[in-house]
Protein backbone atom coordinates (compact mmCIF):
# COMPACT_ATOMS: atom_id res chain seq x y z
CA UNK A 1 0.00 0.00 0.00
CA UNK A 2 1.52 3.32 -1.04
CA UNK A 3 1.94 6.22 1.35
CA UNK A 4 0.32 9.34 -0.08
CA UNK A 5 1.11 11.55 2.88
CA UNK A 6 4.51 12.58 1.54
CA UNK A 7 4.59 15.35 -1.03
CA UNK A 8 6.77 14.59 -4.07
CA UNK A 9 9.98 16.59 -4.31
CA UNK A 10 8.94 18.07 -7.65
CA UNK A 11 5.74 19.41 -6.09
CA UNK A 12 7.67 20.86 -3.15
CA UNK A 13 9.91 22.81 -5.55
CA UNK A 14 7.01 24.31 -7.47
CA UNK A 15 6.48 28.01 -6.84
CA UNK A 16 3.11 29.58 -7.50
CA UNK A 17 2.23 33.22 -7.93
CA UNK A 18 1.56 33.41 -4.20
CA UNK A 19 5.17 32.52 -3.46
CA UNK A 20 6.49 35.38 -5.59
CA UNK A 21 4.02 37.82 -4.04
CA UNK A 22 5.10 36.66 -0.59
CA UNK A 23 8.77 37.10 -1.55
CA UNK A 24 8.20 40.64 -2.81
CA UNK A 25 6.30 41.55 0.34
CA UNK A 26 9.03 40.00 2.52
CA UNK A 27 11.75 41.97 0.71
CA UNK A 28 9.83 45.20 1.19
CA UNK A 29 9.12 44.35 4.82
CA UNK A 30 12.74 43.65 5.78
CA UNK A 31 14.41 46.22 3.49
CA UNK A 32 13.27 49.37 5.30
CA UNK A 33 11.61 50.86 2.19
CA UNK A 34 8.44 51.54 4.16
CA UNK A 35 10.14 52.85 7.32
CA UNK A 36 7.93 55.75 8.35
CA UNK A 37 5.65 57.04 11.07
CA UNK A 38 2.89 57.21 8.48
CA UNK A 39 0.35 54.41 7.99
CA UNK A 40 2.58 52.51 5.55
CA UNK A 41 5.04 51.99 8.39
CA UNK A 42 3.05 48.86 9.25
CA UNK A 43 4.86 47.22 6.30
CA UNK A 44 8.30 47.80 7.83
CA UNK A 45 10.09 45.42 10.18
CA UNK A 46 11.84 48.03 12.34
CA UNK A 47 8.75 50.21 12.65
CA UNK A 48 6.57 47.28 13.68
CA UNK A 49 9.27 45.97 16.01
CA UNK A 50 9.06 49.26 17.91
CA UNK A 51 11.14 50.19 20.94
CA UNK A 52 11.04 49.98 24.71
CA UNK A 53 9.59 52.81 26.73
CA UNK A 54 11.69 55.07 28.95
CA UNK A 55 11.90 55.13 32.73
CA UNK A 56 12.86 58.02 35.00
CA UNK A 57 16.41 57.42 36.22
CA UNK A 58 16.92 60.58 38.29
CA UNK A 59 15.18 63.79 39.30
CA UNK A 60 17.03 67.06 39.96
CA UNK A 61 15.96 70.55 40.85
CA UNK A 62 17.73 73.58 39.39
CA UNK A 63 16.60 77.22 39.47
CA UNK A 64 13.23 76.19 40.80
CA UNK A 65 12.62 73.80 37.91
CA UNK A 66 12.46 70.04 38.22
CA UNK A 67 14.37 68.12 35.59
CA UNK A 68 14.22 64.40 34.97
CA UNK A 69 16.69 62.09 33.24
CA UNK A 70 15.34 59.12 31.35
CA UNK A 71 16.79 55.69 30.64
CA UNK A 72 15.62 52.32 29.38
CA UNK A 73 14.52 49.48 31.66
CA UNK A 74 18.05 48.09 31.31
CA UNK A 75 19.34 51.11 33.21
CA UNK A 76 22.85 52.50 32.88
CA UNK A 77 26.21 51.83 34.49
CA UNK A 78 25.77 48.05 34.59
CA UNK A 79 28.58 45.58 34.05
CA UNK A 80 29.45 41.93 33.94
CA UNK A 81 27.12 38.97 33.53
CA UNK A 82 24.14 40.76 35.06
CA UNK A 83 24.28 43.59 32.53
CA UNK A 84 24.86 41.03 29.76
CA UNK A 85 21.71 39.19 30.83
CA UNK A 86 19.68 42.41 30.71
CA UNK A 87 21.07 43.17 27.25
CA UNK A 88 20.08 39.68 26.09
CA UNK A 89 16.52 40.35 27.24
CA UNK A 90 16.35 43.39 24.96
CA UNK A 91 17.09 41.13 21.97
CA UNK A 92 14.32 38.62 22.64
CA UNK A 93 11.40 40.59 21.10
CA UNK A 94 13.33 41.34 17.89
CA UNK A 95 14.44 37.73 17.43
CA UNK A 96 10.98 36.32 18.15
CA UNK A 97 9.30 38.80 15.79
CA UNK A 98 11.78 38.11 12.98
CA UNK A 99 11.35 34.34 13.29
CA UNK A 100 7.58 34.68 13.39
CA UNK A 101 7.50 36.77 10.22
CA UNK A 102 9.88 34.53 8.30
CA UNK A 103 7.73 31.53 9.25
CA UNK A 104 4.69 33.27 7.81
CA UNK A 105 6.51 34.20 4.60
CA UNK A 106 7.86 30.67 4.28
CA UNK A 107 4.35 29.26 4.65
CA UNK A 108 3.26 31.21 1.59
CA UNK A 109 6.31 30.13 -0.45
CA UNK A 110 8.65 33.12 -0.17
CA UNK A 111 11.74 31.02 0.57
CA UNK A 112 11.04 28.64 -2.30
CA UNK A 113 10.65 31.59 -4.65
CA UNK A 114 13.89 33.11 -3.35
CA UNK A 115 15.77 29.86 -3.90
CA UNK A 116 14.52 29.56 -7.44
CA UNK A 117 15.04 33.17 -8.48
CA UNK A 118 18.13 34.31 -6.61
CA UNK A 119 20.37 31.26 -6.26
CA UNK A 120 21.88 31.94 -9.74
CA UNK A 121 22.82 35.41 -8.46
CA UNK A 122 23.92 34.79 -4.88
CA UNK A 123 25.79 31.54 -5.56
CA UNK A 124 28.50 33.08 -7.78
CA UNK A 125 28.48 36.45 -5.99
CA UNK A 126 28.64 35.30 -2.36
CA UNK A 127 28.68 31.51 -2.40
CA UNK A 128 25.32 31.17 -0.65
CA UNK A 129 21.93 29.92 -1.92
CA UNK A 130 19.00 32.13 -2.82
CA UNK A 131 17.11 30.88 0.23
CA UNK A 132 19.30 33.17 2.33
CA UNK A 133 17.90 36.26 0.59
CA UNK A 134 15.49 37.28 3.33
CA UNK A 135 18.13 36.81 6.04
CA UNK A 136 20.52 38.90 3.95
CA UNK A 137 18.01 41.71 3.56
CA UNK A 138 17.04 41.54 7.24
CA UNK A 139 20.70 41.83 8.26
CA UNK A 140 20.93 45.16 6.42
CA UNK A 141 18.33 46.56 8.80
CA UNK A 142 18.66 44.50 12.00
CA UNK A 143 21.67 42.65 13.39
CA UNK A 144 19.46 40.51 15.62
CA UNK A 145 16.92 39.70 12.93
CA UNK A 146 19.61 38.70 10.43
CA UNK A 147 21.37 36.48 12.95
CA UNK A 148 18.13 34.79 14.02
CA UNK A 149 17.08 34.05 10.45
CA UNK A 150 20.54 32.72 9.60
CA UNK A 151 20.39 30.32 12.53
CA UNK A 152 16.94 29.17 11.45
CA UNK A 153 18.21 28.49 7.93
CA UNK A 154 21.13 26.47 9.30
CA UNK A 155 18.87 24.42 11.58
CA UNK A 156 16.54 23.75 8.64
CA UNK A 157 19.43 22.53 6.51
CA UNK A 158 19.18 25.43 4.05
CA UNK A 159 22.76 26.51 4.81
CA UNK A 160 25.83 24.34 5.33
CA UNK A 161 28.50 25.11 7.91
CA UNK A 162 30.69 26.51 5.14
CA UNK A 163 27.92 28.77 3.85
CA UNK A 164 27.16 29.99 7.37
CA UNK A 165 30.79 31.09 7.79
CA UNK A 166 30.68 32.98 4.49
CA UNK A 167 27.32 34.52 5.27
CA UNK A 168 28.45 35.53 8.77
CA UNK A 169 31.43 37.35 7.25
CA UNK A 170 29.05 39.25 5.00
CA UNK A 171 26.79 40.20 7.90
CA UNK A 172 29.46 41.14 10.43
CA UNK A 173 31.00 43.68 8.05
CA UNK A 174 29.00 46.88 8.64
CA UNK A 175 26.07 44.90 10.03
CA UNK A 176 22.68 46.61 9.89
CA UNK A 177 24.36 49.27 7.76
CA UNK A 178 21.14 50.80 6.47
CA UNK A 179 19.58 51.35 9.89
CA UNK A 180 22.76 52.39 11.69
CA UNK A 181 24.09 54.56 8.89
CA UNK A 182 20.92 56.51 8.24
CA UNK A 183 20.06 56.88 11.93
CA UNK A 184 23.53 57.81 13.23
CA UNK A 185 25.96 58.44 10.40
CA UNK A 186 23.64 60.61 8.30
CA UNK A 187 24.10 63.51 10.71
CA UNK A 188 27.68 63.90 9.45
CA UNK A 189 26.36 65.03 6.10
CA UNK A 190 24.60 68.00 7.70
CA UNK A 191 27.85 69.44 9.06
CA UNK A 192 29.24 72.53 7.37
CA UNK A 193 32.84 73.75 7.41
CA UNK A 194 33.83 77.30 8.37
CA UNK A 195 33.84 78.41 4.72
CA UNK A 196 30.30 77.13 4.21
CA UNK A 197 31.20 73.99 2.27
CA UNK A 198 29.98 70.55 3.38
CA UNK A 199 32.29 69.01 5.97
CA UNK A 200 31.83 65.59 4.34
CA UNK A 201 32.31 66.06 0.57
CA UNK A 202 30.73 62.76 -0.48
CA UNK A 203 27.17 61.55 -0.94
CA UNK A 204 25.11 59.23 1.22
CA UNK A 205 24.81 56.79 -1.65
CA UNK A 206 28.57 56.60 -2.15
CA UNK A 207 29.20 55.82 1.52
CA UNK A 208 26.48 53.18 1.57
CA UNK A 209 27.89 51.68 -1.63
CA UNK A 210 31.35 51.41 -0.06
CA UNK A 211 29.88 49.51 2.88
CA UNK A 212 28.00 47.11 0.63
CA UNK A 213 31.12 46.49 -1.46
CA UNK A 214 33.02 45.85 1.76
CA UNK A 215 30.45 43.26 2.79
CA UNK A 216 30.77 41.42 -0.54
CA UNK A 217 34.57 41.59 -0.27
CA UNK A 218 34.50 40.13 3.25
CA UNK A 219 32.29 37.23 2.14
CA UNK A 220 34.58 36.39 -0.78
CA UNK A 221 37.67 36.73 1.41
CA UNK A 222 36.16 34.09 3.68
CA UNK A 223 35.51 31.90 0.61
CA UNK A 224 39.21 32.14 -0.29
CA UNK A 225 40.24 31.30 3.27
CA UNK A 226 38.00 28.22 3.27
CA UNK A 227 39.33 27.10 -0.14
CA UNK A 228 42.90 27.45 1.15
CA UNK A 229 42.01 25.48 4.28
CA UNK A 230 40.50 22.70 2.15
CA UNK A 231 43.63 22.50 0.03
CA UNK A 232 45.85 22.29 3.09
CA UNK A 233 43.67 19.56 4.55
CA UNK A 234 43.81 17.60 1.28
CA UNK A 235 47.60 17.92 1.00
Amino acid sequence: MSDNTNTPVADQDKVGIGGYISLIFAIVFFSGLCASKEWWGIFDFTTMNGSFGQLVSSVTEADGAIKTAMTSFRGKGGSGAIDGFMFALTLVPTVMFALAMITIFDHYGALRAARKMLTPVLRPLLGIPGGATLALIASLQSTDGGAALTRQLKDAGELTEREVNIFASFQMTADACITNFFSSGAVLFTLVAADGTPAVPVSLGLCLGVMLIGKVFAANLMRLILIRSDRKAAA
